[in-house]
């Protein structure tokens, strides 16, 4: 029997091979081309090697039958006997299995024994390869059979394509998920062009097919129905008319199985091999938006038709049938369902008419996971929180929009936009919270304690994007209406957040005045927090911009002691950067740059753009200290790149700007102009990540030569230079 070799570099992906004549199968030629899936071919083409029975699962639609095909294809001419394909999706009778197997070998037994007999005898001593192609419905059956078969015919390899796995021992199970976006776009464009001719992506339609593409989940099959409407619409037409995907994306094709001849037929094909309570946990989740936790369907989804306590056993049903996806993360397994399968399961929802209640017992477990990550973000936890914020954004955003657009529970979305405060603003997404924030402020609500937390996290927004109007109609409101209604706390964070924009208005004096008023408040209420801690941090800006750099030190001194009791560490990157000021104002250069890249680190790991972008700005003023001006400029020029993305750059402030003057200033005069401008443009094409693995470069790689050559920082009754813990500060 001839041994089955290692595919070799013929066995990568390529097209279509035909079929070699005089060789033993029944594999047909492919009528267009294969695009993509290099990656999941060659995977597909190992397992075969090392196990007998492979098994591509994956979503209807998802391109199992044809990397199958595929696959066979290719090793074709390793099997002596051949390459066989079984198709089973037309076959509706499970006693009929073994029949349509050895129709498909051309096994032809007239000795009355029974089929499967004749099977075994017939396989038992040969080399080939097997292809069960759409055998979901008779899984049971075709389990059976194929353990048969294995057991009796060792040289046989099986390679089965279904919606869920075969589950039997020695089973090398592969699940296929949809195209990335590059195969995707190839894709579309290929079949594109076979319906209109001289179709091409280019930059007029280019980000109209990403979009594409991405809105249908990389599926090849809906991929495929989309290029075929284009005999009668533009690519923007289809995107537009997508809300509607399983009335728009129909085709007729002859020779197309019928469960691939519509979007709908191909998802509903799975939805039929679902038990009862399987699909209405279907039709539930399809609330949820991007990934979700077992706990958070639990809560959502259960009820007297489907226990808490049974969900899980449903969930794994559903995973293994491919409608949901098993996602291993950081904060352990989470699921998702791709959007074309929400929306079938959001169909049968509201003919269920429980929508309503579903969406609205989403809405509560994320307000209340919101408030848990609030109080949590005061703790060692803190990254924890923000990855975990960053993971249910989604979700959180259908929450948003569910209680701003139902009546009656506008309180719910202008207090979930202000819990949100610390996402907001220590994790990069200041722009969005100002846009829930002011939906959320648009609206009249009769509960009081959720307006006013929304004004001040609003102010304080305004004020780190450098909006001075709105930050202090917002305070202001907030704190006359505090003190109408006795609200302390709000008060006394509307009194924090006004001296934070007097701080970025280069009001000095009151700044440290209405921040020590505010400290004072938070006392008196027995609140401590990042914010509290925030504000003290802010308070010591203040004083160092003018000059009293050791009041400024023992104010973050102070700061780092209750920061490593509680394992804070958002704050504490804001102290470090004061302390990085006042010693870079001391000439210790040396000691400003240990602290600004430990305070970049903490900063990038929250994705804190605020924080990162104040810190690259003094290091720059640093590094020349160090007398590499060449690089100084370039951070500069990184620095420029991502103010856009927070607001204001160095909120308009002349005592911010200061550092980035004095540095500007120098580096052109030891560079030229000409050369100045040329490092800056390098720096502006540096991403985030990049610039930051350009600073926090590994020991060995810092240039050996840094000295400190002394630049002469402002007096100390001037306008310092330094990025502001305030403006980090954000989070309420």
């Amino acid at each position: 029997m001839r041994r089955f070799m290692r595919p070799g570099p013929a066995s990568r992906p390529s097209p279509e091979r035909p079929r070699t004549p005089g060789r033993p199968g029944n594999l047909p030629a492919e009528l267009n081309r294969f695009i993509g899936r290099d990656d999941e071919l060659a995977v597909l083409v190992r397992q075969l090697e090392s196990a007998r029975l492979v098994t591509l699962t994956g979503l209807g639609g998802v391109g199992k039958s044809r990397l199958a095909r595929q696959g066979a294809a290719i090793l074709q001419d390793r099997f002596c006997e051949g390459v066989w394909l079984v198709e089973l999706a037309s076959l509706r009778e499970p006693h009929l299995l073994d029949h349509a197997v050895a129709e498909a070998l051309a096994l032809a037994d007239h000795s009355g024994r029974p089929v499967r007999a004749a099977l075994c005898d017939h396989l038992a001593g040969r080399e080939l390869l097997l292809v069960l192609d759409g055998y979901e419905h008779l899984v049971d059956a075709c389990a059976d059979l194929t353990a048969e078969l294995l057991r009796r015919a060792p040289a046989l390899r099986v390679l089965a394509a279904g919606r869920r796995p075969l589950g039997i021992p020695g089973e090398s199970v592969r699940p296929l998920l949809p195209m990335n976006a590059a195969d995707a776009t190839a894709l579309f464009a290929d079949r594109a062009a076979s319906v209109v001719a001289g179709f091409a992506v280019e930059p007029s339609n280019e980000a109209a097919v990403a979009e594409l593409c991405e809105r249908l989940d990389g599926i090849p099959l809906a991929l495929e129905l989309a290029a075929g409407r284009l005999r009668a619409l533009s690519v923007d037409q289809v995107l537009h008319r997508l809300d509607d995907r399983f009335r728009l994306l129909t085709g007729n094709a002859r020779g197309t199985p019928p469960r691939h001849q519509t979007l709908r037929t191909a998802i509903g094909w799975s939805h039929e091999l679902c038990t009862p309570e399987e699909r209405l946990l279907w039709a539930r989740l399809s609330v949820f938006a991007g990934q979700f936790d077992l706990e958070a369907a639990e809560y959502v989804c259960s009820g007297p038709e489907l226990p808490a306590d049974e969900l899980l056993d449903v969930i794994a049903e559903l995973v293994a049938q491919s409608v949901l996806m098993r996602v291993e993360t950081t904060a352990g397994v989470r699921y998702r369902m791709l959007d074309t399968v929400r929306a079938y399961g959001a169909g049968w929802l509201d003919a269920t008419h429980d929508g309503d209640r579903l969406r609205r017992r989403h809405r509560d477990w994320y307000l209340g996971l919101a408030t848990w990550c609030e109080l949590d973000w005061f703790s060692s936890r803190q990254a924890e929180i923000a990855a975990r914020i960053e993971a249910e954004l989604p979700n959180l955003r259908v929450a948003l929009e569910q209680s701003l657009e139902s009546a009656g529970d506008t309180h719910l979305g202008q207090y979930l936009a202000g819990t949100l405060w610390f996402y907001w603003v220590g994790c990069g997404r200041l722009s969005e919270g100002r846009h829930w924030l002011d939906r959320a402020l648009e609206l009249e609500s009769d509960h009081d304690d959720a307006r006013l937390k929304a004004l001040w996290v609003a102010g304080y927004v305004a004020v780190l994007q450098g909006d001075t109007v709105g930050a202090l109609g917002a305070l202001q409101e907030c704190r006359d209406e505090a003190e109408r209604t006795g609200n302390a706390t709000a008060a006394a964070y509307a009194l924090h957040r006004t001296g934070c924009l007097a701080l970025v208005c280069d009001d000095m004096p009151r700044a440290e005045e209405l921040l020590r008023g505010a400290l004072i408040r938070y006392r008196e209420i027995g609140e401590l927090n990042s914010n509290v801690l925030m504000g003290q941090v802010e308070l010591a800006m203040a004083v160092a911009f003018q000059g009293r750099l050791a009041d400024a030190v023992r104010l973050c001194e102070d700061v780092l002691e209750v920061c490593e009791d509680h394992g804070e560490r958002w704050t504490l990157a804001y102290a470090q950067f004061v302390l990085a000021f006042a010693a870079w104002s001391r000439g210790d250069g040396g000691r400003a740059r240990a602290l600004l890249e430990e305070c970049l680190a903490i900063d990038h790991t929250f994705h804190d753009l605020l924080g990162a972008v104040l810190a690259i700005e003094l290091l720059a003023l640093v590094t020349l200290g160090e007398g590499d001006a060449e690089e100084a400029a370039v951070l500069q020029g990184a620095a420029g790149r991502i103010w856009p993305s927070v607001g204001l750059p160095l909120f308009g402030s002349r005592y911010y700007n200061q550092p980035h003057a004095l540095c500007e200033e120098q580096a052109r005069e030891r560079l030229g102009a000409e050369r100045y401008e040329r490092c800056l443009r390098a720096g502006a094409r540096l991403d985030l990540d990049t610039t930051v693995a350009r600073i926090l470069r590994p020991a060995g790689q810092v240039p050996a030569q840094r000295r400190t050559v002394r630049i002469t920082p402002p007096t100390t009754n001037e306008p310092a230079a330094s990025p502001s813990v305030s403006g980090g500060e954000t989070a309420g």
